[in-house]
């Protein structure tokens, strides 16, 4: 059964924040816009509330969430300010705030390139802030087009870090979103930096294509497939098949990200950042006119 909070209202206080507009709401969270009266700065304030035991994951996944988000310091990904706890009876944790960076801007899935050559300039950015990620030891978890963000400058900014991990970390329970999920984000086995490599091909994918590829996982019933093993997982065609201005160089990249073996896969995530940033430079040439020749006579 879903639960309803009570939003805070534009011009009142949450966490000592004045309180501007609800921005997002997640399956246990309510976003903010709000603004810190000493500077005026903006931010984005994430608010999440223990209404019964089961609440409980939700608490701790924020604060999973800061602790990561304030040891990544990239460009590309949202960073995390600051962490609020609020106890009841000074004692059970009660609420937790996160103060983030407000990103104004747009995701890929509601505002998806229609160049190919903006298209490998998102890529290549949120690669690079994914990069960054793992050389800090942590996996994002959940890369999809919703997470991606256009902000006003025209850059990336990757968001939500509310399934990321440390690299090497076998969950409990599958997290993930169907679309877009790993083999072994299904099978329970270790979250890697090859995962964020899949998930990002998959994204990829869907970005050119406007399909999506066969996973582990049904979107449809959130339940298995015929099965998880490797050697079962349904391969996605070629994209170009799909879109034929795809370049055979990106074609095949997509497809090593998305092989259903994590050591088939690119090996790190910096060698598709650079990969992705060579294509754009072919893609780029390839458009670019000619200049015309200099008669001396």
């Amino acid at each position: 059964m879903t639960k309803h909070y009570e939003p805070a209202k534009p011009g009142t206080k949450l966490a000592g924040y004045n309180v501007l507009a609800e921005i997002g709401r997640g399956a246990a969270s309510i976003i903010y816009l709000v603004q810190d009266s000493k500077n005026k700065q903006i931010y984005a304030l994430k608010h999440v509330e223990k209404h019964e035991p089961k609440d409980q994951r939700f608490l701790d996944q924020a604060i999973k969430e800061y602790e990561i988000g304030s040891k990544v310091k990239h460009p590309a990904v949202r960073s995390i300010e600051k962490l609020i706890k609020t106890r009841e009876r000074l004692v059970s944790l009660k609420e937790v705030f996160l103060l983030m960076e407000y990103v104004d801007g747009v995701s890929v899935e509601k505002t998806p390139p229609t160049d190919m050559a903006d298209s490998l300039v998102i890529f290549k950015e949120t690669a690079a802030g994914l990069a960054a990620m793992h050389e800090a030891g942590f996996v994002h978890a959940d890369m999809k087009p919703n997470n991606i963000v256009i902000n006003e400058h025209h850059h990336v900014k990757v968001i939500d870090l509310g399934q990321a991990c440390k690299s090497g970390t076998v969950k409990e329970r599958i997290q993930g979103t169907p679309d877009y999920i790993a083999p072994e984000q299904v099978a329970l086995q270790e979250i890697t930096p090859q995962t964020d490599i899949y998930n990002l091909g998959a994204t990829m994918y869907w970005v050119l294509t406007k399909t999506h590829i066969p996973t582990a996982m049904s979107s449809e019933s959130d339940s298995l497939m015929s099965g998880i093993d490797k050697g079962l997982v349904e391969r996605a065609s070629a994209p170009s098949k799909l879109n034929p201005a795809i370049p055979e160089k990106l074609d095949e990249l997509i497809l090593e990200c998305v092989e259903p073996d994590p050591d088939d896969r690119p090996v790190t995530m910096a060698e598709v950042r650079d990969r992705l940033d060579l294509i754009h430079a072919m893609v780029v040439a390839a458009n670019d006119p000619k200049p015309a020749a200099i008669d001396d006579d």
